[in-house]
């Protein structure tokens, strides 16, 4: 990507977080995800806190976010501290039509589905780019114990699905929040996602994959012509 479409990309992550900021408000429980549309979301968000004009609790799906939320003010706690959570915030890699969606690309996907499930209501906010006809480009993540996980890797490949261990910008083996390991799958298109989701959970050594299917209830999508809401009318 070229400078020129990286900022603009960043242009549009920004406007979109500011809108999907508008959607918190006083005296929610709030789950606030991962990755880099999310991280100014919650600079947002703590902007709001600051001034006086927002107060919420947060869950977080990721160490590192809920770093950046305690450092702006915002208050967090512990996902068992709380008995449902109103409304969560997260980005995704791929969106497509039918609101099936692949994350995982931070590693933090285990901790984002269960957010999520424990939520009543499930944002997603991305730019224009990370929406698509057919999830199935971006590698799909799988969240792997690492005892015999060279064995699930073997599964995998010998499945067709072309997993890669991943590897952390450090060089060394990349380890989630819950010192688990991820695979990538490079499948470049997923026909039937249902049928692959029941295939991995299934699989003895998954904790957890990164195919959210029909899960969220919007999308605020980031355009230059200004964001976008795309609503899952089957989850209204």
């Amino acid at each position: 990507m070229s400078a020129g479409n990286s900022e603009l990309q960043n242009q549009l992550k920004k406007a979109a977080a500011t809108k999907a900021a508008d959607y918190v408000k006083d005296g929610m429980i709030v789950g606030l995800g991962s990755g880099s549309t999310v991280r100014m979301l919650v600079d947002e968000l703590g902007r709001r806190v600051q001034e006086g004009n927002l107060q919420f609790t947060g869950v977080s799906t990721s160490i590192s976010t809920a770093e950046q939320a305690r450092s702006l003010g915002i208050k967090i706690v512990d996902l068992d501290k709380v008995d449902a959570i109103d409304l969560t915030i997260d980005g995704a890699d791929q969106v497509d039509s039918d609101f099936n969606g692949i994350k995982g690309g931070g590693g933090n996907l285990l901790w984002e589905k269960i957010v999520a499930v424990n939520s009543k209501k499930l944002i997603w906010v991305v730019d224009e780019s990370k929406v698509v006809d057919q999830i199935g480009p971006f590698p799909l993540a799988v969240d792997v114990e690492p005892f015999g996980s060279g064995h699930v890797l073997k599964q995998f490949s010998t499945a067709g699905f072309s997993p890669v261990v991943r590897i952390g910008n450090d060089g060394q083996l990349f380890k989630t929040d819950s010192n688990n390991i991820i695979l990538d799958l490079h499948l470049h298109e997923i026909d039937d996602p249902g049928k692959l989701a029941e295939t991995l959970t299934n699989t003895v050594g998954v904790i957890e994959h990164g195919l959210f299917l029909g899960m969220v209830n919007e999308v605020v999508v980031g355009k230059q012509a200004g964001p976008e809401i795309l609503v899952n009318s089957k989850k209204r």
